[in-house]
């Protein structure tokens, strides 16, 4: 589990396997190539006809029927010609429109709404929790001010590098009281690590500062000074109870990294909906939510890009893309970022469960669900538990859509989708 409020060259080292694209709208424009020049053949000259067959062809024109001479049409040609025209009017009043109804919908016919007006566009950036964040909405007004208040209350309950936020106040036993922001990820943070076997623990906190951010004080781990710790890590070691955290162990520390990024974007968008915004993007530092349509009326885009071994190439080329919406996207670990032991790649995690860091093969894991705190608190539980257990807990939760990358038992790098990803992935 990484740390949450970090340096922003190591947030964004993190969160740098997934590229949000939310303009990339399929909307491939089909241009019509130069229309072909067709040459008519020249009309041939006519035949000059025998001077006695010459009265034999006048005589067969003259007989022959003219639609553009109504005067010359027979009494039962005219109720011939009636009698079409109703049949023709009559099928074409009854015929079902089969195929126009069973026909495959473009891209246009399956659009969820209509473009924004340009006015309606609105867009804001900037950094927090030591990183940045995007947003786009369809609005008539302008709501930065409200999106910094919604993100500054989420670092006053969560960031353990604020000195006065409700965190730090409980990590330092000075105060066990918890706000409705707190008490809401508590409670989400007990009901993950529950369905993952503990592999998602917020209390991990002394273990990580143990080991230090990258593994930097590997030199000074011991199995002594692990052992030592393990005592205090364990979400049961902690509850909350009228509004107030009570620990078993007061060495126990409480760290939301693993899920704080993630439930800050859904606040934001609980935020916009209750302004009455329908259609929105936000990402902060990877971690996204959308909602509704994108500007063009169609589903938001978002791309993933393509692992590569090479460490030197340029990380840039995509992957997938994924046509979402309703849906909250959040990446946990970055395959570029490992340590090598016996000649195979593993992430940095650490397994609260033991204390030490994970050997699986999961190097990042990318989970899609309805909001973004819960995608958040399982990308990081698979990145514990393992390719194979992963697996298992997605059975049961089907709620869940992941994409893996993981090396094989020949240290390569492979891709995993869940079956209901697929049906999300264009081009496939």
């Amino acid at each position: 589990m990484g740390q949450f409020w970090t340096k922003k060259q190591e947030d964004h080292e993190s969160d740098e396997n997934t590229t949000i694209n939310p303009f990339s709208v399929d909307s491939r424009k089909v241009e019509m190539d130069n229309e072909e020049k067709v040459e008519l053949a020249a009309k041939p000259e006519p035949s000059p006809v025998p001077d006695d067959e010459d009265k034999d062809k006048k005589n067969e024109d003259k007989n022959a029927f003219d639609p553009y001479a109504p005067h010359k049409i027979k009494w039962w040609g005219w109720i011939l010609l009636a009698g079409l025209i109703a049949g023709t009017i009559y099928i074409v009043k009854t015929k079902e429109p089969a195929s126009i109804e069973s026909a495959e919908p473009s891209a246009e016919q399956t659009q969820q709404g209509a473009p924004w007006n340009e006015s309606d566009v609105q867009k804001c950036e900037g950094e927090v929790f030591g990183t940045f964040y995007h947003i786009t909405y369809q609005s008539a007004k302008e709501l930065k001010g409200g999106i910094d208040e919604t993100l500054a209350k989420v670092d006053a309950s969560l960031s353990p590098f604020n000195k006065q936020s409700t965190i730090t106040a409980i990590n330092n036993n000075t105060s066990m009281e918890t706000d409705s922001m707190f008490a809401e990820v508590f409670n989400l943070s007990k009901k993950v690590s529950a369905a993952t076997d503990g592999a998602f623990d917020i209390t991990v906190a002394p273990l990580v500062n143990l080991w230090g951010f990258g593994f930097k004080n590997i030199d000074n781990v011991s199995e002594s000074k692990v052992d030592s710790l393990l005592k205090f890590v364990g979400i049961d070691n902690v509850s909350l109870v009228d509004g107030k955290i009570q620990k078993k162990y007061p060495e126990t520390m409480l760290d939301c990294s693993a899920i704080a990024k993630g439930y800050g974007v859904d606040a934001v968008g609980v935020y916009l909906e209750s302004q009455g915004v329908k259609n929105y993007m936000v990402e902060i530092g990877g971690e996204v939510r959308v909602r509704g349509n994108n500007p063009r009326g169609l589903n938001w885009k978002i791309a993933i890009n393509k692992p590569k071994d090479n460490e030197l190439e340029d990380g840039t080329e995509i992957q997938e893309v994924i046509s979402v919406t309703q849906l909250s996207m959040a990446t946990s670990g970055n395959y570029r970022n490992f340590y090598m032991k016996d000649g195979k790649k593993f992430a940095h995690t650490i397994d609260p469960r033991t204390g030490y860091p994970v050997q699986h093969s999961i190097l990042s894991s990318t989970v899609l669900t309805t909001d973004c705190a819960t995608a958040d608190a399982f990308a990081t539980s698979f990145m514990v538990l393992g390719l194979d257990k992963a697996k298992e807990v997605l059975k049961k939760h089907k709620e869940l859509m992941v994409f893996f990358v993981y090396t094989d038992e020949n240290g390569e790098m492979k891709e995993w989708y869940s079956d209901e990803l697929k049906s999300l992935i264009e081009n496939r």
